[in-house]
């Protein structure tokens, strides 16, 4: 066992699944464009069944459909056999997965899915099964030989299958239009739809907890306002709440270093004019992207008319998860 080649045999399964990967590519044909259109076009629901390792790629296949804009769900084929039938109706359309197309359990519940005029689209590696001759499209996975020494495990087979699946569910997305917001609204959970559908107003500090002072204000009322909000800036405005500059960390150490009378001296002489900024209703990450780039820890927020309306820094942004 010490002596066994471990890599030798990682590779060989890698090769073969791989030289499996590039049959199929060569196979994607009118059947493949059949079958989005019918998926595309259906009215109900695309329901994925398949037994054993098929069916685990059938679960995951019919997982993806879903999280980008085909509404999918799986139905083990025993079990529908003992009710769960009752799930199909003619306006879905069936996606059966059987490497030999003979798979006792989804050959059952081929004339019941027939009868009820739902579209089937089987996914096999024999034309001439009863599942693919049965099929209104089948799609043809060139599969030589497992993985498997062998030829007994699933595993290239497996995944050819789940190659398949997602060019479907990837083709159909396409179609769709599917957008980045929209994938978020199937994922609100996951960091990617914090990041997608989270907004700068949703996080940001506002009101009283805004740092702010006017031009006017001596610097060391300024780093009172600073050490107060805690945000480690301060925003500079007119009377009219314009925003005019913001006065940083960095502002102060540079103050200091020039000496400047910090009880006689108006912030406007040291603060940095403008600041960067982030208009309301902006991505949170975008205004993380906007930190990133320009290398500050702290955002100002401004609506419309250019008056301040909120602000974030970095650690507001680590709190709500977007980095």
């Amino acid at each position: 066992m010490n002596n066994f080649n471990f890599l030798a045999a990682g590779l060989r399964t890698i090769d073969i699944e791989q030289a499996t990967l590039t049959a199929l590519k060569g196979q994607l044909d009118g059947f493949f464009t059949d079958a989005c259109k019918l998926m595309l076009s259906c009215e109900g629901r695309v329901i994925v069944t398949g037994m054993g390792k098929s069916g685990h790629i059938g679960n995951k296949i019919a997982a993806t459909l879903a999280s980008t804009g085909t509404p999918a769900f799986f139905v083990h084929p025993g079990e529908a056999s003992h009710g769960d039938l009752g799930m199909f109706t003619g306006k879905d359309v069936v996606l059966a997965l059987s490497n030999s197309g003979e798979t006792a359990e989804v050959v059952t519940i081929l004339p019941l899915i027939k009868r009820m005029g739902a579209p089937l689209i089987s996914m096999t590696s024999n034309p001439e099964s009863t599942l693919s001759q049965c099929a209104d499209v089948n799609l043809h996975l060139p599969v030589e030989r497992e993985a498997c020494p062998h030829n007994l495990a699933p595993t290239s087979s497996t995944t050819a299958q789940l190659v398949m699946g997602d060019a479907l569910a990837i083709a159909l997305l396409e179609a769709r239009g599917f957008s980045p917001e929209d994938f978020a609204f199937s994922h609100p959970g996951g960091s990617l739809g914090r990041q997608l559908l989270l907004r700068v107003d949703d996080i940001m500090h506002s009101g009283n907890e805004i740092p702010q002072v006017t031009i006017t204000t001596p610097i060391h009322k300024a780093l009172m306002e600073v050490t107060q909000k805690r945000l480690g800036m301060t925003a500079v405005t007119n009377d009219k709440g314009e925003l005019l500059g913001i006065f940083t960390d960095g502002d102060l150490r540079r103050t200091l270093d020039l000496g400047v009378d910090l009880k006689n001296t108006a912030i406007a002489e040291v603060m940095t004019p403008g600041g960067t900024t982030i208009k309301v209703g902006s991505l949170a990450a975008e205004a993380l992207k906007i930190m990133q780039e320009r290398k500050i820890n702290a955002l100002l927020i401004t609506d419309e008319q250019g008056k301040l309306a909120g602000a974030l820094n970095m650690h507001d942004l680590l709190k709500a998860g977007v980095i």
